[in-house]
């Protein structure tokens, strides 16, 4: 009994140790379960996407390498799902070229004993279309060294290259028209020189201006220039023929135009961007008619480096918009003189207006009768350096570069300031050019010039002209109903010349119209003259506006107005311009304004 208890005890033990190995094996499998639920978890969780392959053997074709692991960054990125994944090769999931480089790549790791980095490659994705991705793969061994698998973890770099992209195309493109800018095309300016160079090959740079664009946003705003200058962008690269076009600023363009011999390859695509613009654009309803300007000089004939190349073409750009019924136009050396001279010109005017070196001259104005009415106020330009200018050239050239503004201002006051102190009440007429008329607040301006000079409002006439009526017909009447309301006269100045059109008499009251001189030179031999004038004429008389004829210079041209029922006459004949102290006689001894004659608080 002894014996079989002791056995008993002996059996119990080696049955308790044997639960206990049990239990400890029961929880090293849990911990272990735990162990391996919580990798998976983890790896389920990073954000990169993670796959792992089994290479079968070290010799084994690596597209034939299938994935046994694949996280759910990886399974979001691929747009395949787990199952579609597992047990399948690079070469059943990616397009041939793609499943190589995969294929080299995990090739490569499997020989390397250190992380492996890949370059970036574009990755065909089956929802979020190509990702650009890097890569580090890294083979897993054994205790033997032996390569069980190969990891790869991915980087998704499509958002970072993207904005690069972004940022890069920002920097070399206008942002309004997406043309290239001038960084781009000084870029293009360098590589088209280098390229010619070596090949002893010819390019043409073609400078590029839009005609009339500053009046068309001044008339309707910035807003509706910006779309314009959208629109204009995408007609100029539709017929550009290849060339390469830049927006270099405001609504100056440029082309270069390489390949073929030149200048001829560049004139038929002048050609073919002039052609472009041939139609109107339409623009909130807003029917816009815009021409181009085009200067051109050749590589290396006009220049042999980019800045002479871009000077020469705008001394040919602006010989084309000189030139009445020329759009295209290549450079010649003569050309460079007049662009600088006219540089030069615009200085010392622009000088000339700060420091006050204009004058203004009266011409005066008569009744058939001989009664004088009043004066018309001219502005002239007596240059140290040149003598006098010619009105017409420096009063374009103010146009141009926007300093008839100040000039206009300028002549209003110190014509309203003058025609304060004549004694006798005769009115001052004063020019107004279209782009001073449609820029700023004209009617504020001859309401603030009136205040200062206490000149009566009656006593002062704006001479407009049918151009500021072309653009925008309804906003041109709404102006001049305000000058009105202050009181101002106003004459249609050059009736006949140009855009002529009843539809303005219509609409407004003008207070005079003046014929123009082209139509009075030559009234004694032209006869259609004759019957233009005569129509003007009997048309005031039907609508009881006073006409006026301007440039008459001899006394035939005068009984022939009489005769026809002119109601006054300005020209040569019965005087010419002059400073106003010449007309003395007609103004009467002037007097000095203080501050309570001008109605100005002390």
């Amino acid at each position: 009994m002894r014996e079989l208890n002791a056995t008993a005890d002996s059996l119990q033990r080696q049955h308790n140790a044997i639960d206990e190995l049990n239990q400890q094996l029961h929880h090293s499998q849990l911990d272990e379960a735990q162990t391996k639920a919580f990798l998976d978890t983890v790896i389920e969780h990073i954000p990169n996407p993670i796959s792992v392959k089994a290479p079968h053997g070290p010799t084994s074709d690596p597209l034939d390498w299938t994935f046994s692991l694949v996280n759910k960054a990886y399974e979001t990125l691929s747009g395949h799902t787990r199952a579609q994944m597992i047990g399948q090769s690079a070469r059943n999931l990616y397009p041939n070229q793609t499943a190589a480089i995969i294929a080299a790549s995990d090739r490569q790791a499997l020989e390397s004993t250190t992380a492996v980095i890949t370059p970036e490659l574009s990755l065909s994705t089956t929802d979020n279309g190509t990702c650009i991705v890097t890569s580090k793969r890294v083979a897993i061994r054994d205790r033997d060294g032996a390569a069980q698998y190969v990891l790869t973890v991915l980087e998704d770099v499509t958002d970072t290259r993207r904005s690069e992209a972004r940022i890069s195309h920002m920097a070399h493109h206008d942002p309004l028209t997406d043309l290239p800018n001038r960084a781009a095309f000084n870029s293009s300016m360098t590589s088209a020189l280098q390229d010619a160079e070596a090949r002893h090959e010819q390019f043409t740079i073609l400078s590029i201006d839009l005609d009339r664009f500053k009046e068309i946003n001044d008339v309707y705003g910035h807003a509706v220039g910006d779309v314009l200058l959208q629109e204009v962008a995408l007609r100029m690269q539709a017929s550009a023929r290849g060339a390469f076009i830049a927006r270099i600023g405001g609504d100056e363009f440029i082309a270069i135009v390489t390949g073929g011999v030149q200048p001829e390859q560049a004139e038929i695509v002048g050609k073919s961007l002039l052609a472009a613009f041939v139609d109107d654009f339409i623009i909130d309803s807003k029917r816009i008619q815009i021409g181009l300007s085009i200067g051109g000089a050749v590589y290396p004939t006009d220049g042999a480096d980019g800045k002479t190349l871009m000077i020469n073409a705008d001394a040919a750009l602006y010989q084309a918009k000189a030139a009445l019924g020329v759009s295209i136009l290549f450079f010649k050396p003569e050309m460079g003189a007049r662009l600088q001279e006219r540089h030069n010109l615009q200085r010392d005017l622009k000088v000339a207006i700060e420091h006050g070196d204009l004058s203004l001259q009266y011409q005066p104005q008569f009744l058939m009768t001989g009664e004088p009415i009043g004066f018309e106020a001219l502005a002239r330009w007596n240059c140290l350096d040149r003598g006098m200018v010619p009105p017409d050239t420096f009063i374009q050239i103010a146009e141009e570069c926007g300093l008839i503004m100040p000039l206009g201002a300028w002549a209003l006051r110190e014509a309203c300031r003058e025609a304060a102190s004549w004694k006798a009440p005769l009115a001052v007429a004063v020019n107004v050019s279209p782009m001073q008329f449609l820029q700023g607040n004209l009617a504020q301006l001859v309401h603030t010039i009136l205040l200062e000079t206490g000149l009566a409002p009656a006593r002062l006439e704006l001479e407009i002209t049918e151009g500021v009526f072309i653009n925008d017909f309804s906003r041109a009447v709404s102006i001049l109903r305000q000058l009105k309301s202050l009181g101002v006269r106003i004459s249609l100045d050059d009736f006949g010349k140009g855009y002529s059109s009843l539809s303005y008499l219509h609409s407004f009251p003008f207070d005079k119209i003046k014929i123009d001189r082209a139509f009075i030179l030559d009234i004694e031999q032209n006869h259609h003259s004759m019957i233009i004038v005569r129509a003007v004429i009997g048309l005031g008389h039907s609508l009881n506006i006073p006409i006026l004829a301007e440039g008459v210079e001899n006394e035939a041209q005068r009984k022939f107005l009489e005769q026809a029922g002119c109601s006054a006459v300005q020209g040569y004949l019965l005087g010419r311009p002059a400073p106003i102290k010449k007309y003395k006689e007609l103004v009467g001894p002037s007097f000095t304004l203080d501050d309570n004659t001008l109605g100005i608080a002390s």
